[in-house]
């Protein structure tokens, strides 16, 4: 995707024209998941993601007073750049919107936290096929019985994304996703879901139903859903996070993230 087609397909989002998930759209741009609190937990909620980094691997911190990133897209509205928000109060989830303008306070701090949707570009490049982006779809998400680092208020279990990869790819598809830490990094289980508290791959928890086929692995990244129990577990008396698969598209390119493993 062009910088061109970036710009048009960020217009088109925050216009409201288009509210899907963003999972094959804009490939080789970098794309984050978000959480919005209030100051009040701000601090706790950092020190929360820097436990888990594997899950909330933190980006950038925006607020309060302020909504637009320094680091990810100057020009951003953080408000109503995501093509659908999930409204948290009191534990409970009360809503989804398009954009949140009528909601925003002065003091919610927006959280940006990498998505591996970042690295699908790397893996479809060395042919890798993605078969949520092939069939259109989003992608498949779970819950866990993977318990994160407790920070406080903010506890909670794993959610993992899964995607079904051929069995000769399996060691690419580590290696290729290795070299991205910022965006989950390399797979945190592959094969075997019951041992993660994973009993049907047909019951998924968010996201869509994808098939694992004959000659088919199911692998599973830590996912920025996972930030998401932690509200829950909570009770914040409001809280907003992306809807799980409709993200926020930045400016920065996927190269950006790259590390060299050595």
């Amino acid at each position: 995707m062009s910088n061109s087609e970036l710009f048009k397909l960020r217009s088109s989002i925050r216009q409201n024209k288009y509210v899907g998930f963003t999972s094959g759209l804009a490939r080789g741009f970098v794309q984050t998941n978000l959480v919005v609190i209030e100051e009040e937990y701000a601090g706790t909620f950092e020190l929360f993601c820097k436990k888990n980094s594997r899950a909330c691997p933190l980006l950038e911190v925006v607020g309060p007073r302020s909504f637009t990133p320094q680091l990810l897209a100057r020009n951003a509205d953080l408000r109503r750049d995501l093509p659908r928000y999930k409204i948290f109060k009191d534990g409970q989830v009360i809503g989804i919107k398009k954009d949140i303008i009528d909601i925003y306070q002065p003091n919610f701090v927006f959280f940006l936290i990498g998505c591996s949707f970042t690295f699908e570009n790397a893996l479809l490049n060395e042919k890798i096929e993605l078969k949520h982006v092939k069939e259109l779809k989003n992608v498949s998400m779970y819950n866990t019985n993977v318990p994160l680092i407790p920070e406080g208020i903010f506890k909670g279990n794993l959610v993992v994304s899964m995607r079904p990869i051929k069995y000769n790819k399996v060691v690419d598809a580590t290696i290729i996703t290795a070299h991205y830490p910022k965006m989950h990094g390399a797979p945190v289980y592959i094969g075997y879901p019951e041992l993660i508290g994973i009993n049907n791959l047909n019951n998924v928890d968010y996201g869509d139903n994808i098939k694992v086929g004959e000659g088919e692995v199911p692998m599973f990244w830590a996912c920025g859903v996972s930030p998401q129990n932690a509200i829950l577990n909570a009770k914040l008396p409001i809280a907003i996070t992306h809807v799980p698969g409709h993200m926020f598209i930045t400016d920065l390119k996927d190269n950006y993230y790259y590390e060299i493993i050595e």
